[in-house]
């Protein structure tokens, strides 16, 4: 399996998502999906191969749903435990959240922010890693505060996410 690197653009960082079109905002929340949450997934739906992810022993996937349709999946990130920090594998919102016409906002950014408390909850002080397209790079340091490490490694973010 080759590296994976991360793709997506964020376009707001709130502790919600909000509807491009017409500004209303819904709750989130971020489930761990189990071995058994395969059936959820639609592999047509996504670029990345989800089931490949959930498949391995030493990461875990997570789903990102509103708290009033937790059926809808808007975007999904797995993880890996570093011993030190947490690196983000794969990060990718629902086909319909992404490009100019996306339905929602802040997806992207709710799963930045949910690998950040989760390494504060693991003691880690919020750090998390990533490799990133280099087109990207850029970004990410001015939406996230991330810094470029070396290649396409990304670290740090933890300011954006302590509160």
């Amino acid at each position: 399996m080759g590296k994976k690197e991360i793709d997506i653009e964020i376009d707001r960082l709130t502790n919600s998502i909000e509807n491009s079109v017409t500004g209303e905002v819904f709750d989130t929340k971020v489930v761990q999906l189990g071995k058994s949450g395969k059936k959820e997934i639609k592999p047509a739906e996504w670029l990345f191969d989800w089931e490949e992810e959930l498949n391995l022993s030493d990461r875990e996937v997570y789903k990102l749903v509103t708290v009033n349709n937790p059926k809808i999946i808007h975007g999904m990130l797995c993880l890996e435990d570093k011993s030190d920090h947490i690196f983000i594998n794969l990060v990718e919102s629902a086909n319909f959240n992404k490009g100019t016409n996306k339905i929602y906002l802040g997806v992207a950014g709710n799963l930045f922010a949910f690998a950040c408390k989760f390494s504060f909850e693991k003691g880690y002080e919020g750090y998390v890693a990533f490799d990133s397209k280099s087109a990207l790079i850029d970004h990410y340091n001015k939406k996230l505060g991330a810094t470029h490490f070396k290649g396409s490694r990304i670290i740090g973010m933890k300011k954006y996410f302590q509160d």
